[in-house]
Protein backbone atom coordinates (compact mmCIF):
# COMPACT_ATOMS: atom_id res chain seq x y z
CA UNK A 1 0.00 0.00 0.00
CA UNK A 2 1.27 3.46 -0.94
CA UNK A 3 0.39 6.10 1.66
CA UNK A 4 0.69 9.86 1.51
CA UNK A 5 0.55 11.79 4.80
CA UNK A 6 -0.09 15.52 4.47
CA UNK A 7 0.61 17.31 7.75
CA UNK A 8 0.51 20.81 9.12
CA UNK A 9 0.94 22.30 12.56
CA UNK A 10 3.13 25.27 13.48
CA UNK A 11 4.70 23.59 16.54
CA UNK A 12 7.05 20.59 16.15
CA UNK A 13 6.46 19.64 19.80
CA UNK A 14 2.69 19.52 19.35
CA UNK A 15 0.48 16.48 19.76
CA UNK A 16 -0.36 16.79 16.06
CA UNK A 17 3.30 16.33 15.26
CA UNK A 18 3.41 13.29 17.56
CA UNK A 19 0.45 11.85 15.61
CA UNK A 20 2.24 12.58 12.34
CA UNK A 21 5.32 10.70 13.51
CA UNK A 22 3.21 7.83 14.88
CA UNK A 23 1.36 7.52 11.56
CA UNK A 24 4.56 7.46 9.54
CA UNK A 25 6.15 4.84 11.79
CA UNK A 26 3.07 2.61 12.20
CA UNK A 27 2.29 2.52 8.49
CA UNK A 28 5.89 1.75 7.57
CA UNK A 29 5.98 -1.02 10.19
CA UNK A 30 2.83 -2.48 8.62
CA UNK A 31 4.63 -2.73 5.27
CA UNK A 32 3.32 0.40 3.57
CA UNK A 33 5.48 2.67 1.46
CA UNK A 34 5.05 6.12 2.98
CA UNK A 35 5.59 9.56 1.51
CA UNK A 36 4.95 12.76 3.43
CA UNK A 37 4.26 16.42 2.86
CA UNK A 38 5.16 18.33 6.02
CA UNK A 39 3.73 21.67 4.97
CA UNK A 40 5.22 23.55 7.91
CA UNK A 41 8.69 22.15 7.30
CA UNK A 42 8.26 22.91 3.58
CA UNK A 43 7.16 26.49 4.35
CA UNK A 44 4.41 25.76 1.84
CA UNK A 45 2.83 28.91 0.39
CA UNK A 46 -0.96 28.44 0.48
CA UNK A 47 -1.74 31.32 -1.90
CA UNK A 48 -2.57 30.46 -5.50
CA UNK A 49 -1.25 32.64 -8.28
CA UNK A 50 1.03 32.74 -11.30
CA UNK A 51 3.66 30.92 -9.25
CA UNK A 52 1.57 27.75 -9.68
CA UNK A 53 2.62 27.58 -13.30
CA UNK A 54 5.59 27.48 -15.64
CA UNK A 55 3.19 27.83 -18.56
CA UNK A 56 0.94 30.77 -19.47
CA UNK A 57 -2.39 30.55 -21.28
CA UNK A 58 -3.57 34.14 -20.87
CA UNK A 59 -0.97 36.66 -19.74
CA UNK A 60 -3.53 39.43 -19.52
CA UNK A 61 -6.02 37.85 -17.12
CA UNK A 62 -5.44 35.18 -14.50
CA UNK A 63 -8.25 32.62 -14.41
CA UNK A 64 -6.79 29.79 -12.29
CA UNK A 65 -8.93 26.99 -13.71
CA UNK A 66 -8.11 27.99 -17.30
CA UNK A 67 -4.41 28.07 -16.45
CA UNK A 68 -4.71 24.71 -14.65
CA UNK A 69 -6.29 23.04 -17.66
CA UNK A 70 -3.61 24.49 -19.92
CA UNK A 71 -0.83 23.45 -17.56
CA UNK A 72 -2.26 19.91 -17.53
CA UNK A 73 -2.02 19.79 -21.31
CA UNK A 74 1.53 21.17 -21.58
CA UNK A 75 3.10 19.93 -18.33
CA UNK A 76 3.17 23.49 -17.12
CA UNK A 77 2.79 23.24 -13.36
CA UNK A 78 5.61 24.43 -11.13
CA UNK A 79 8.03 21.73 -10.06
CA UNK A 80 6.74 21.93 -6.46
CA UNK A 81 3.09 21.49 -7.39
CA UNK A 82 3.83 18.78 -9.92
CA UNK A 83 5.69 16.83 -7.23
CA UNK A 84 2.73 17.16 -4.83
CA UNK A 85 0.26 16.12 -7.53
CA UNK A 86 2.37 13.09 -8.31
CA UNK A 87 2.21 12.06 -4.65
CA UNK A 88 -1.59 12.22 -4.74
CA UNK A 89 -1.67 10.24 -7.99
CA UNK A 90 0.76 7.67 -6.52
CA UNK A 91 -0.96 6.96 -3.22
CA UNK A 92 -3.57 4.34 -2.41
CA UNK A 93 -4.37 6.02 0.90
CA UNK A 94 -4.04 9.69 1.81
CA UNK A 95 -4.03 10.84 5.45
CA UNK A 96 -4.35 14.47 6.48
CA UNK A 97 -3.04 15.34 9.94
CA UNK A 98 -4.07 18.73 11.29
CA UNK A 99 -5.69 20.75 14.08
CA UNK A 100 -9.30 21.74 13.47
CA UNK A 101 -9.23 25.55 13.29
CA UNK A 102 -12.46 27.54 13.02
CA UNK A 103 -14.35 24.34 12.16
CA UNK A 104 -12.25 23.80 9.05
CA UNK A 105 -8.82 23.06 7.63
CA UNK A 106 -6.05 25.44 8.74
CA UNK A 107 -5.07 27.83 5.95
CA UNK A 108 -1.82 26.09 4.86
CA UNK A 109 -3.61 22.77 4.33
CA UNK A 110 -6.58 24.41 2.60
CA UNK A 111 -4.11 26.29 0.41
CA UNK A 112 -2.39 23.02 -0.44
CA UNK A 113 -5.76 21.75 -1.69
CA UNK A 114 -6.39 24.99 -3.61
CA UNK A 115 -3.07 24.67 -5.43
CA UNK A 116 -2.67 20.88 -5.78
CA UNK A 117 -6.22 19.79 -6.63
CA UNK A 118 -6.04 21.41 -10.04
CA UNK A 119 -8.70 21.33 -12.74
CA UNK A 120 -7.67 19.06 -15.57
CA UNK A 121 -5.21 17.16 -13.40
CA UNK A 122 -7.30 16.11 -10.38
CA UNK A 123 -10.84 16.81 -11.59
CA UNK A 124 -12.88 18.25 -14.45
CA UNK A 125 -14.56 17.13 -17.63
CA UNK A 126 -17.16 15.17 -15.69
CA UNK A 127 -14.50 13.40 -13.61
CA UNK A 128 -15.99 14.06 -10.18
CA UNK A 129 -17.47 12.00 -7.34
CA UNK A 130 -17.92 8.36 -8.46
CA UNK A 131 -16.20 9.20 -11.77
CA UNK A 132 -13.42 11.15 -10.07
CA UNK A 133 -9.76 10.94 -10.93
CA UNK A 134 -9.01 9.47 -7.50
CA UNK A 135 -11.66 6.74 -7.56
CA UNK A 136 -10.35 3.56 -5.98
CA UNK A 137 -8.20 5.53 -3.55
CA UNK A 138 -9.06 6.13 0.11
CA UNK A 139 -8.58 9.14 2.35
CA UNK A 140 -8.72 9.73 6.08
CA UNK A 141 -8.74 12.86 8.22
CA UNK A 142 -6.76 12.70 11.45
CA UNK A 143 -7.34 15.76 13.57
CA UNK A 144 -7.38 17.31 16.99
CA UNK A 145 -9.92 19.69 18.52
CA UNK A 146 -9.69 22.28 21.23
CA UNK A 147 -13.02 21.35 22.82
CA UNK A 148 -14.14 18.09 24.44
CA UNK A 149 -16.08 15.38 22.64
CA UNK A 150 -19.36 16.40 24.29
CA UNK A 151 -19.13 19.76 22.51
CA UNK A 152 -19.15 18.05 19.11
CA UNK A 153 -22.35 16.02 19.38
CA UNK A 154 -25.57 16.94 17.58
CA UNK A 155 -26.88 18.56 20.76
CA UNK A 156 -23.46 19.80 21.83
CA UNK A 157 -22.10 23.30 22.12
CA UNK A 158 -20.41 23.22 18.69
CA UNK A 159 -22.69 20.76 16.90
CA UNK A 160 -22.28 17.46 15.12
CA UNK A 161 -18.67 16.74 14.17
CA UNK A 162 -19.79 14.72 11.14
CA UNK A 163 -21.64 17.77 9.82
CA UNK A 164 -18.65 19.99 10.53
CA UNK A 165 -16.35 17.69 8.55
CA UNK A 166 -18.77 17.09 5.67
CA UNK A 167 -17.50 20.02 3.57
CA UNK A 168 -14.08 18.37 3.64
CA UNK A 169 -15.26 14.78 3.29
CA UNK A 170 -17.85 15.46 0.60
CA UNK A 171 -16.80 18.76 -0.94
CA UNK A 172 -13.10 17.99 -1.32
CA UNK A 173 -12.22 14.31 -0.94
CA UNK A 174 -15.28 12.63 -2.45
CA UNK A 175 -15.51 15.35 -5.09
CA UNK A 176 -12.24 14.18 -6.66
CA UNK A 177 -13.14 10.51 -6.21
CA UNK A 178 -11.67 9.40 -2.88
CA UNK A 179 -13.51 6.90 -0.70
CA UNK A 180 -13.57 8.30 2.83
CA UNK A 181 -12.58 6.37 5.94
CA UNK A 182 -13.87 7.28 9.40
CA UNK A 183 -11.90 10.22 10.80
CA UNK A 184 -9.41 9.81 13.60
CA UNK A 185 -10.34 12.51 16.12
CA UNK A 186 -8.54 13.29 19.35
CA UNK A 187 -10.68 15.66 21.37
CA UNK A 188 -8.90 18.29 23.45
CA UNK A 189 -5.48 16.66 23.83
CA UNK A 190 -4.35 19.80 25.66
CA UNK A 191 -6.62 18.76 28.54
CA UNK A 192 -5.22 15.22 28.72
CA UNK A 193 -2.51 13.78 30.91
CA UNK A 194 0.69 12.50 29.33
CA UNK A 195 -0.54 8.96 29.88
CA UNK A 196 -3.82 9.67 28.13
CA UNK A 197 -1.98 11.18 25.18
CA UNK A 198 0.27 8.13 24.96
CA UNK A 199 -2.84 5.92 24.97
CA UNK A 200 -4.30 7.94 22.11
CA UNK A 201 -1.12 7.52 20.11
CA UNK A 202 -1.12 3.78 20.77
CA UNK A 203 -4.74 3.49 19.60
CA UNK A 204 -3.90 5.45 16.48
CA UNK A 205 -0.93 3.25 15.69
CA UNK A 206 -3.00 0.11 16.23
CA UNK A 207 -5.68 1.37 13.87
CA UNK A 208 -3.15 2.24 11.19
CA UNK A 209 -1.53 -1.18 11.45
CA UNK A 210 -4.84 -2.62 10.24
CA UNK A 211 -5.99 0.21 7.98
CA UNK A 212 -5.73 -1.86 4.81
CA UNK A 213 -8.83 -3.80 5.89
CA UNK A 214 -11.03 -0.82 6.71
CA UNK A 215 -14.07 0.00 4.60
CA UNK A 216 -15.29 3.50 3.72
CA UNK A 217 -17.99 5.27 5.66
CA UNK A 218 -21.16 6.92 4.39
CA UNK A 219 -20.48 10.64 4.38
CA UNK A 220 -23.89 11.83 3.19
CA UNK A 221 -24.88 14.82 1.09
CA UNK A 222 -25.43 18.39 2.16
Amino acid sequence: MNVLIVYWHPEPKSFNHAMFVKAREALAAAGAEVKTSDLHDMAFDPVSGRSNFKSVKDAGYLKPQLEEMHATEVNGFSDLLDAEMRKVEWCDLMVWQFPLWWFALPAPLKGWVDRVFAMGRLYGGGRVYDKGVCRGKRAMLSLTTGGPQAAYREDGFNGDIDAILRPIHRGILQFVGFDVLAPQIVYAPVRMTDEQRRDELDRFGHRLSRIAGEVPVEVGRY
